[in-house]
């Protein structure tokens, strides 16, 4: 029997060979007589799990020799308070808030320099992206912060800004939490990346960031020792004891995402490819209903999480429980806006959200 298909927005599904091959070497890695669980972070077996995490990792986003792959804990939440712990000098930040992850990242940011909104979409409903030529960019500013994919609202940047060519020498800095590994990352316009593991990379509990070294050295005598970008570079993200067991499934994951092909293409760019495809197929299928909406800009469309309503919200509970029958999984729409939310990060199979598109006629045609 095939599992469930799980569309929960983080934490989210993990590739099933990934958890079969977890799940054999839960006892006995490789030989050592241990779980990866019970093993010595400064040891030389989790050392080679970390080290070849971090190799497929700067393979797979083709990472710049020039950046340093962290691998901490605390999830993107925090981050958003470790960043300006880092960054900001206690100066001024630059903010573009699309949705509710950005609108956290500047409150949390408050706390420690001044918060800087040089943009925000909260008077259209979040359900667009602020033309770049319209920000107010601060002169100085010690970086520019954004949410590349709003995980809640379901916006997505399909192409980073170009800083410079506004006009500004602030690093760029970006959550992309929920869309990390599903396409390709333009460094040349990223001074830092930072994202929870938890819905595209593994278990909840690892944080990735990627920081130009040039940001290193810059953390305000505040900064807690282990949240320190430089400090945690220079011990090779061992500085504390890091989320091993996390490291190790997102490791698997890397190579799992290696093994990935599509149309001749391979890894994240096959991934793009079938997540482009996968996206399309359920946007299409929204548009074409009479009885389910998304309120998106389509350019602004995030291609991993699709939020959608009921015209007729009266039939939310019926559709859930119709889906989860289905075998249609965590549909329920964030809190904080209502509806349904179907997340379609890289372990979703085409067939996945092929059952749910065919749900989605299914239901509809028994409310008519």
């Amino acid at each position: 029997m095939n599992r469930p298909y799980n569309f929960s927005a983080g934490p989210a599904a993990i590739p099933e060979e990934v958890l079969q091959q977890a799940a054999a070497e839960m006892l006995d890695w490789h030989g050592s007589g241990m779980s990866v669980m019970e093993m010595s972070h400064r040891g030389k077996e989790f050392i080679s799990i970390y080290e070849q995490a971090e190799a497929d990792l700067r393979e797979l986003l083709a990472v710049p020799a020039n950046y340093r792959i962290l691998f901490m804990q605390g999830g993107g939440l925090a981050e958003n308070a470790i960043v300006p712990l880092n960054l900001s000098r206690g100066g001024t930040a630059d903010f573009v808030v699309t949705g509710g992850w950005s609108q956290k990242s500047v409150k949390e940011a408050r706390r420690y320099c001044s918060a800087h909104v040089a943009a925000s979409a909260q008077a259209d409903g979040f359900h667009r992206i602020p033309d770049p030529a319209t920000w107010q960019l601060s002169a100085g500013a010690s970086y520019l912060h954004l949410c590349s994919n709003e995980t809640i609202h379901g916006v997505e940047f399909q192409e980073l800004p170009d800083l410079k060519a506004l006009g500004s020498d602030a690093p760029l800095v970006i959550d992309f939490s929920s869309h990390v590994a599903s396409r390709p990352v333009d460094w040349s316009r990223v001074g830092l990346a930072f994202g929870g593991a938890q819905k595209n990379l593994g278990p909840a509990g690892l944080t990735l960031v990627v920081v130009r070294e040039d940001l290193l050295g810059r953390a305000l005598p505040a900064c807690p020792s282990a949240f320190d970008y430089q400090v945690v570079a220079e011990h090779a993200s061992m500085f504390n004891t890091p989320p091993t067991w996390g490291i190790y499934i997102a490791g698997l994951t890397f190579q799992w995402i290696k093994r990935q092909t599509e149309g001749g293409l391979q890894g994240v760019a096959a991934l793009q490819a079938r997540n482009v495809a996968k996206a399309r197929l359920l946007y299409d299928a929204i548009d074409r209903s009479q009885l389910y909406v998304n309120l998106v800009d389509p350019a602004c469309r995030s291609r991993m999480n699709v939020p959608f309503l009921l015209r007729d919200e009266s039939r939310n509970e019926a559709f859930l429980a119709g889906a989860k029958a289905r075998g249609l999984l965590q549909l329920k729409g964030h809190k904080s806006v209502g509806g349904m939310r179907a997340s379609l990060y890289n372990a979703m199979p085409m067939a996945g959200v092929q059952a749910l598109v065919d749900y989605l006629h299914d239901f509809e045609k028994t409310q008519a």
